[in-house]
This record gives C-alpha cells, sequence and structure tokens, in this order.
C-alpha cells in the first residue's frame, strides 16, 4: 500500500494482523483472519488505523498469521499453519504466543520497524512477551476498531508491537483519534475529560516524570503456574524499581481468580453471536467442493442446509469449540448460571482495580454512580469480599508478570488439552475485562542479552532469554503506563 510522501510515519514498513482490513488498494493482501471461511476475500474498504497509518507517511508491508479469528494463545489455529517463534530450544521451536504471534514475529526479526494486532484477552502481550519484544495495548475505545473482524465486542482492542517503548508511543499518538464509524470509539466528550483529569492531577509532564511513583504488587499473581525464572524476573525488576526511589505497596484484587473463567465464558458468547454472519451467504465465499454422496442425500432429504457444511468445514476446531461454548452460556437454560454470574465476575474485576488506583475512573461520573449502586461486601461471597483500600495505600501503576511461564516448544503446546492452554491469559485477562491499558516489556531471566543473536546449532536464535513484564495502569492513563514501560525497558 503506498503512502503519503511526508509524516512522521513516511518510510517505515508496518505489518498488518490478518484480522484487520487494508482495504482494496492492496488487492493481493486478503483479510481472512486466518480462516477458510474467508479465504480470498477481499474488504472494500481499509480499517481506520490503518487509513491513519498510510496518511502519516507508513508502508503496509503486509499481512501476519494468527489464530484463526483471533482465538487461541499460541498462534497455531490458522488455516495457513503454525506461526513459529525465531526462537528455539533444544532444536525444537518455540510459541510465538497469540493470537497476534505472525505480527510479533514479525517485529522480533525486523521484517518490519513495527506491527499492528488486536488484543481481546492478551493476544498482543502474550506474544510480546514470549518473542522478546514490547506489546502495547491501550485503554479500551481510544483506537478505532472500525475495519477490524470481531471477535468479542466489549474487550477487542487494536494494539501495538514495536521493538521499543517509544516507538510504540509514536504510534499511539497516531492512532488514537475518535472514529465516528466505530460505536465503541470514545467520543469526543469523553477524551475530554481524560485530557481535563490529566491537566488537574498531573498539571506538569516534567514533573511527572520527576516524581517517584507507588507501584503496587498484587499478591493474587503469586499463582502456582507462576514459572521460577519468570518470578525472579518480576521480583528482580520490582527490586531495581525501589532502588531508583519508586514505592513498592502489596495490594490485593480477590476477583483475579475468578477472571480468567469470566473471560472464557463471555468471549465465547460474544463471538458464537458474531460469528453467525460467516454462512456462505451473508460473508464467506461458497465451498467449491462437491458434497459427498452422505452429503447429497441428506439434502435430497432435507436433513441438511447450506451453511452446515460451510461452517463445518470453514470454521477451525477451536473455533468451533468456542462458538459452541458461547452458544451454550447464552441459552436459556444456562443463562443465569454462566453467562449472567461471569458479567458480574466482571464488575467485581473492575471494581477492584477501581478500589487500588490512586486516580478515579474517568468512566465512572458523579451521575452514573449515584444511579447504579456497586455491589457491597455484604452482597459478595467471603473469599470475594474486600476492604477498602486506604488513600496511603493506593497506587499509580501495577506491575506483574505477562505470562506464567517462558515460551513453551510447539511440540508441548500440541500435547497440551485445549483447556490448560487457556491458563496462558490468566495475568493478561483482568486489564482486558476492566478496558484498562497495560503494556509488556522484555526483562533479562539471566542476565544475558535479548537480542537472540547467539545461535543453537540448528539455525535459530538460541532461546528467548527474557520474559514478559507487564505494567497496568487506570482507565485513561496511557501516557503514564508508557512512561513506566520506558523505565522498566532502560533497567536492563
Amino acid at each position: 500500500m503506498s503512502s503519503e510522501s511526508n509524516g512522521p510515519l513516511f518510510g517505515k514498513l508496518i505489518a498488518i494482523k490478518d484480522n484487520i482490513s487494508t482495504g482494496p488498494s492492496t488487492p493481493s493482501l486478503a483479510t481472512t483472519a486466518a480462516s477458510n471461511t474467508l479465504r480470498k476475500h477481499a474488504s472494500p474498504f481499509a480499517a481506520t488505523v490503518v487509513r491513519l497509518l498510510t496518511e502519516n507517511g507508513a508502508l503496509i508491508a503486509g499481512k501476519t498469521n494468527c489464530d484463526e479469528f483471533g482465538m487461541g494463545s499460541h498462534s497455531l489455529n490458522s488455516a495457513y499453519g503454525p506461526v513459529k517463534n525465531a526462537y528455539v530450544r533444544g532444536g525444537h521451536a518455540l510459541s510465538a504466543g497469540g493470537s497476534s504471534g505472525g505480527s510479533a514475529v514479525a517485529v522480533a526479526t525486523r521484517q518490519c520497524w513495527a506491527a499492528l494486532g488486536t488484543d481481546t484477552g492478551g493476544s498482543v502481550r502474550l506474544p510480546a512477551a514470549y518473542c522478546g519484544i514490547v506489546g502495547f495495548k491501550p485503554s479500551y475505545g481510544l483506537l478505532s476498531r472500525w475495519g477490524v473482524l470481531d471477535y468479542a465486542n466489549s474487550m477487542d482492542t487494536v494494539g501495538i508491537l514495536s521493538r521499543d517503548v517509544p516507538d510504540a508511543r509514536t504510534l499511539f499518538r497516531i492512532l488514537n483519534r475518535f472514529d465516528e464509524e466505530d460505536p465503541t470509539s470514545l467520543p469526543p466528550s469523553v477524551r475530554a475529560r481524560l485530557s481535563s483529569a490529566d491537566a488537574g492531577e498531573k498539571p506538569d509532564e516534567s514533573a511527572r516524570n520527576a516524581r517517584a511513583l507507588r507501584i503496587g504488587v498484587p499478591t493474587d499473581y503469586c499463582l502456582e503456574e507462576l514459572s521460577s525464572p519468570v518470578h525472579r524476573a518480576w521480583i528482580r525488576t520490582l527490586n531495581r524499581l525501589q532502588d531508583q526511589g519508586h514505592q513498592l505497596v502489596p495490594v490485593n484484587l480477590p476477583s483475579t481468580k475468578q477472571a480468567l473463567s469470566a473471560y472464557y465464558v463471555l468471549a465465547p458468547a460474544e463471538a458464537s453471536s458474531n460469528l453467525a454472519k460467516y454462512d456462505g451467504v451473508r460473508y464467506g465465499s461458497r465451498l467449491q467442493d462437491p458434497p459427498s454422496h452422505q452429503e447429497a442425500e441428506a439434502d435430497k432429504s432435507g436433513k441438511s442446509v447450506l451453511f452446515s457444511r460451510y461452517r463445518g468445514e470453514g470454521f477451525g476446531d477451536e473455533v468451533k469449540r468456542r462458538i459452541l461454548l458461547g452458544a451454550f452460556a447464552l441459552s436459556a437454560a444456562a443463562m443465569d448460571n454462566y453467562f449472567i454470574q461471569a458479567q458480574k465476575i466482571r464488575r467485581l474485576v473492575q471494581d477492584d482495580f477501581d478500589r487500588v488506583f490512586a486516580s478515579p475512573n474517568p468512566l465512572h461520573t458523579a451521575s452514573s454512580s449515584s444511579s447504579s449502586p456497586k455491589p457491597s461486601s455484604a452482597q459478595k461471597p467471603a473469599h470475594e469480599a474486600s476492604p477498602p483500600q486506604s488513600t496511603r495505600s493506593k497506587v499509580d501503576l501495577l506491575i506483574t508478570p505477562t505470562a506464567p511461564t517462558l515460551p513453551p516448544t510447539i511440540d508441548d503446546v500440541r500435547q497440551q488439552d485445549p483447556l490448560a492452554t487457556y491458563t496462558n491469559d490468566a495475568f493478561t485477562v483482568p486489564a482486558s475485562l476492566a478496558g484498562l491499558p497495560s503494556i509488556s516489556v522484555p526483562v533479562q531471566t539471566a542476565g544475558r542479552p535479548r537480542s537472540g543473536a547467539a545461535a543453537d546449532g540448528d539455525g535459530g536464535w538460541g532461546d528467548v532469554g527474557c520474559a514478559g513484564v507487564q505494567v497496568i495502569g487506570q482507565f485513561g492513563d496511557d501516557d503514564i503506563v508508557l512512561r513506566m514501560g520506558e523505565i522498566v525497558e532502560g533497567l536492563r
């Protein structure tokens, strides 16, 4: 795709995840979401984020492979085959993370300057952690979703993958625009409220940079699944920040343990609705292969319909699994016990974050808080009830691991139970449920460089040698999250 002859991104190559439309000006770049249901699909328009890139001089390098419709944590669920990390372990390729694994690998291998992905429950931050790069998920609604193929509307966020935090900041400032085409784009009135809150509480940017920050350390993130190398990298990062004058404050986020379960009810429920339109009639290409004898007989007897074969052959196993899960969660028999309960947990997760952050959530106006009371501790189960956070113990940011382990090999992932792979999102899902800004920054695990220059003898880069550390901020505090990301980046 051509670009403007001037602009801050002039001549820079940027890769685009395959679920983001690049428009009719790039007929060779079909938008398929890595699915057979959309093979050779050419979108009639470009996504707003793609248009903003080209208007500022960027060159679209190409489309990147991903998990089908963004559903996966390792970028193995693709009609084009798996994405392979540039790093290897014992001669075996490592997982690139998912679902934006192709974008992460393209950045890590310097095939492009930066890349766009989408993050629903960690799909930008997890690949960034596994590939040793930076992955930034902005506050929900700041970046336009117009032209992005839906997975779960209430959580889908366009994210940025880059080799360092300043590059991510540059892209964010260009893409952070209101888009009237996107009903989930934050309107100018809310954006003005975010700006006024920043101006009122932090009037001087230089003063903010000089100020020591209060960093929350969630005690609930010390899960059994947290591996030793990741835990050591996290603790070492916290200690170095404390040495620089920042204050560490233990915080309690009791709903964290239920967040993952709630996510895997809500996201599939939204997906089952969003993917209903891919039936071979309204969207997608008709199957060209003739029906089998059994299918032909079923058609004659009226027991088969067009879309059943199309969806059965077009969707991959993981997409089918989530459609079925979501359809069940939305059924009359399960709605109250699953979907409604998951929505309640989502609200508790948001309340936990609001309770520990010093900055109030700008989306919660005085009128809305008075008209819609929050559940009291008496209404919550004993293990979910949390005491009020005193002003002195409130924090500016949270710092957690991005993923519980270092990237596994692809062979190991393929041997796992599908449900076991969902635990990779345990640390990224809470921020997604609350719509908060978060960034994953690579931190060395054993004092070795993360460049991957040391080959392992099999043509690979050797092991990744770093773990992702995640910075989470209050809604709208994207700039302070990026600033802390730069501080963490400077520690290595």
